[in-house]
């Protein structure tokens, strides 16, 4: 079985070249992740649903000859895969424009053979999710999903959780945010939040006050990635800052925070201690930032 099995939504993405015209690749920030983990030689799953279009096949594809394994992928006969845009400021920051609501990724804890995707959940050494997860189910799919991680948890599974907070996937709606992320982290082993998130859901006032907060949910291990000011890890009792290697120019801040999780989550699985594994992260990131759109071509990724 798959080591760690991830969950979330690929889509299409969009993202403009240093010409003006937008060149279509795929993205989605836990498909993000599940790539750099399996380009690292961890063994890891992607569960999600997917139309039966030409993209979604694509996308299929994609995670195969990434090394991803695609059984939780589950194929949902007559719709198709959203769709984001990433326009660019001259510092690199993105803003993203989506096409998604009718996804089948958003009903994957509803559709037949879900049951299936719950099964692989608790056989894996550790599920990894984010804020963006959580915002695409219903009350409905979001119900099963906590059930099964808390069984999982029962199970020695570890729960690994991003928080990854857009507001205009919550349409404004913060309490149901909270309410949700709260359920989220009580089952949460690991957390790596970006600070910048955690100020817009929760008003922290610093990267020690979210790792704090985030303690009183059970939460053992924590890193507060806060971009070029570095990351805060909480781990074992102690706290230590991480800086980054070097300042870096950034080109396209898409998946900084997705390869800086794979990055620190193989380091982790191998035996390093959290400190290392964050110096890891803010590597294989600071590369990621230099090229545009989320996933590294990859003669880039060595």
């Amino acid at each position: 079985m798959a080591r760690i099995v991830s969950i979330g939504e690929v889509m299409i993405e969009f993202a403009r070249g240093a010409d003006g015209r937008y060149g279509l690749s795929l993205g989605g920030d836990t498909f993000n992740t599940a790539v750099y983990l399996a380009r690292a030689g961890v063994e890891t799953a992607y569960a999600t649903a997917l139309g039966d279009d030409r993209y979604s096949e694509a996308i299929r594809a994609s995670a195969q000859a990434e090394g991803i394994d695609p059984r939780y992928m589950l194929r949902v006969p007559g719709r198709t895969t959203g769709l984001y845009v990433i326009d660019n400021d001259a510092n690199g920051e993105r803003a993203f424009t989506y096409w998604r609501d009718t996804a089948p990724a958003r009903d994957l804890f509803e559709l037949p053979g879900w049951e299936a995707v719950a099964e692989g959940l608790i056989e894996a050494s550790m599920v990894y999710l984010s804020g963006i997860t959580l915002s695409i189910y219903s009350n409905v799919g979001l119900g099963r999903l906590f059930a099964t991680l808390e069984f999982a948890r029962e199970r020695g599974v570890r729960v690994v959780f991003d928080g990854n907070f857009r507001p205009r996937n919550w349409k404004g709606d913060l309490t149901r945010a909270r309410a949700v992320y709260a359920q989220a982290l009580k089952r949460t082993s690991i957390a790596l939040p970006t600070f910048e998130d955690e100020v817009q859901l929760w008003g922290d006032g610093s990267p020690a006050a979210t790792a704090e907060r985030l303690a009183t949910f059970g939460v053992q291990e924590v890193v507060v990635k806060n971009g070029a000011e570095g990351a805060l890890v909480v781990a074992g009792g102690a706290a230590q800052f991480v800086p980054i290697p070097q300042p870096v120019e950034p080109v396209d801040t898409t998946a900084a925070g997705d390869s800086f999780n794979a990055a620190y989550l193989a380091a982790r699985l191998g035996g390093e201690a959290p400190a290392v594994a964050a110096e890891a992260g803010h590597t294989l990131a600071g590369r990621v930032i230099r090229h545009r759109g989320a996933i590294l071509p990859r003669q880039a990724n060595a």
